[in-house]
């Protein structure tokens, strides 16, 4: 069959990803002309890589979504070429493959006597979701439709194109075209036939809610949404993303082309809780394991105000399989000497070195005086510590702290071993932390705290659009982690100083150090290094635990699924501000004295009305 293709690209950043590559590698093995039809700008080097690939790529205005890029595009090939085609595939780039072999699929659908078919299709859906409509009709999905040649060149086809309208919305896109397509064309009497069909799964929406049942079925596509859709929806439906990522490896599939995507382009704690990132891992680790972490240079690089902890972050580094060197930094001459005797007897490269200014503390010294380090060193991975005592904080709090950072990155020498085979077993790993402390801190849902404003203004001096966590950046809280080199050296680089950041007394949140840590991650993210968290056995226990007792508290006073429970919040609370206003702005006129003195409890209810909007968002 002679089969072309009008590939849809999009990407913000003018991006190309090695997954759109591969697919239009794959697809240029089964078709005669692909045609990329680009609705954004693409940088230099991935238009060469396209070009390298397909017969054409066409960068055309953003204008129209997905529906108008496919019209102009038909346009611009013209009728009397594409009539010189068997079969024409409209698709876009909102899914990976193929999982399997796209020869698989076309083998069986080319011998089926259709007008048109797709690989996946919606039920239909009663009440229509978006218009005053009694019903959506079932319809192919229109990241894959296939024409053929008799539908192609009628009447029929020419006036669909001829009268779409612009397409202003998304709603548009799926109310006027990918909703409509399928009945249109079936009400004249065109045949047609899905790949997979909706039929034969339990949901009306099988692409997304039957991804696994696809993929154990072969199906060759597997959507990008899934990564990055709301995870109370596959917490209702009950998906679990590590199933689906496990057939996809168990496929073949090189799972290095969804990091890096889903990395630069998606919320990462979003992507972290649908894929199920967390890492709890045993106190042992098998022979392979250990070897796969002796194969890497480590080096740990540690800030040690309180030379009186050195003991600590030895213990630490010589958890490490076959050993790291140490790295340093404190504030005088006298610490120095007091961290060089107790290096002495340490087996392997140490060295000591005094800041310039304790400005930053160990963000500072790690980024400032350590650059070389990290930036020339040779080491494949980078372990960050500090003496942390956080003496400002209730004592057990500081010290759980401590513990859960210490424990969860170098816990024993056969979890330390687990921990950094993982830099082996997965090539787009960047960092890993361990997950946000919540025992002792108001950290859940709130730790942006001061910081978010800046932290926008950071990354955009830093080049960075990854998309921001709305209430709980995935940071590595207290400053401590391991990273591969490369995953920092946007912020190395950067051309920070000590004089960036604030005096002692400066030092909260909304500050350079504070903003940083909450970005550490975002910076590997930004150059498509994914990010895990990791745990002890214990203490995923420990946090459980708590974690279930502190959700089912609040969760008695709301309905029962999650879902559900941030929307009914906000009704409840959507006239809160302004019955607040109209209080506050009476007791000001009126009674000025008792007003000045209600204002922090106005502020105290604004400030529980705007995290109950987040928390509905």
């Amino acid at each position: 069959m002679k089969r072309a293709v009008i590939y849809l690209f999009f990407d913000t950043s003018g991006f190309v990803d090695d997954y759109v590559l591969y697919n239009l590698a794959e697809l240029k093995k089964n078709a005669d002309y692909v045609m990329v039809v680009s609705n954004s700008a693409i940088q230099p080097h991935g238009r060469a890589a396209m070009e390298s690939i397909v017969d054409e790529v066409w960068q055309r205005e953003n204008t129209g979504f997905d529906v108008w890029a496919y019209k102009t595009a038909m346009e611009h090939i013209g009728r009397e070429r594409l009539a010189t085609f068997d079969e024409l595939i409209l698709m876009n780039y909102t899914f990976f493959g193929p999982i399997f072999p796209y020869e698989e699929m076309f083998a069986r659908m080319d011998a089926r006597d259709v007008d048109f078919w797709g690989v996946t299709e919606h039920k239909e859906i009663r009440p229509h979701p978006t218009l005053a409509a009694p019903l959506m009709h079932a319809h192919i999905q229109s990241h894959w439709i296939a024409v053929r040649k008799n539908m192609l060149t009628s009447p029929d086809f020419a006036e669909y194109w001829d009268t779409m309208p612009m397409i202003e919305s998304y709603h548009d896109s799926i109310n006027i075209h990918e909703s409509r397509f399928t009945k249109f064309f079936a009400d004249r009497g065109w045949g047609y036939e899905l790949a997979f069909p909706a039929a034969d799964y339990p949901s009306d929406h099988p692409i997304f809610d039957n991804a696994a049942l696809l993929l154990r079925d072969r199906c060759p596509i597997l959507k990008r949404r899934i990564f990055f859709h709301d995870p109370l929806y596959l917490d209702r439906k009950a998906i679990i993303g590590r199933d689906i990522l496990q057939l996809v490896e168990d496929a073949g599939y090189p799972l290095d082309f969804i990091w890096t995507n889903v990395a630069r382009t998606a919320e990462p704690r979003v992507v972290a809780t649908n894929m199920t990132l967390n890492e709890v891992m045993p106190r042992f680790a098998a022979p392979e394991a250990e070897n796969l972490a002796a194969s890497l240079k480590v080096a740990m690089i540690a800030h040690c105000f309180y030379p009186d902890m050195v003991d600590e972050l030895l213990q630490k580094a010589l958890c490490v399989p076959g050993g790291c060197d140490v790295y340093l930094t404190t504030s005088d001459e006298t610490k120095k000497q007091q961290l060089e005797a107790a290096l002495k007897d340490y087996p392997g490269k140490t060295e000591v070195r005094i800041v310039e200014s304790n400005k930053g503390r160990d963000i500072s010294a790690f980024l400032i005086t350590c650059a070389d380090v990290i930036r020339d060193g040779g080491y494949d991975l980078i372990m960050k510590l500090h003496s942390k005592k956080s003496p400002q904080d209730d004592f057990n709090a500081a010290d759980l702290f401590k513990r859960h950072l210490f424990d969860n990155l170098a816990g024993s020498p056969g979890y330390t071993a687990n921990v950094i085979a993982l830099f082996a077993q997965h090539r787009t790993l960047g960092m890993v932390f361990p997950p946000v402390i919540h025992l002792g801190y108001p950290t859940l849902g709130h730790s942006w705290f001061a910081n978010k404003v800046p932290a926008q203004k950071m990354a955009k001096r830093l080049g960075i659009t990854v998309p921001f966590d709305k209430d709980t950046p995935l940071s590595p809280y207290g400053s401590m982690f391991i990273a591969r080199p490369q995953a920092l050296v946007r912020l190395v680089n950067a051309g920070l100083s000590f004089d960036d950041f604030p005096d002692e007394g400066g030092y909260q949140d909304g500050s350079l150090a504070h903003v940083i840590e909450r970005l550490f991650a975002y910076v590997g993210l930004q150059d498509g290094w994914h990010t895990r968290t990791v745990m002890t056995c214990d203490w995923a226990a420990t946090n459980y635990s708590f974690l279930e007792y502190k959700y089912q508290a609040v969760s008695r006073f709301l309905p029962a699924f999650a879902l559900e429970q941030g929307p009914y919040l906000q009704a409840r609370l959507g006239a809160l501000p302004n019955l607040l206003g109209v209080i506050k702005t009476n007791l000001m006129v009126k009674h000025p004295g008792v007003g000045k003195s209600l204002k922090p409890l106005y502020r105290a209810f604004r400030g529980i009305y705007r995290r109950a909007r987040r928390l509905g968002r």
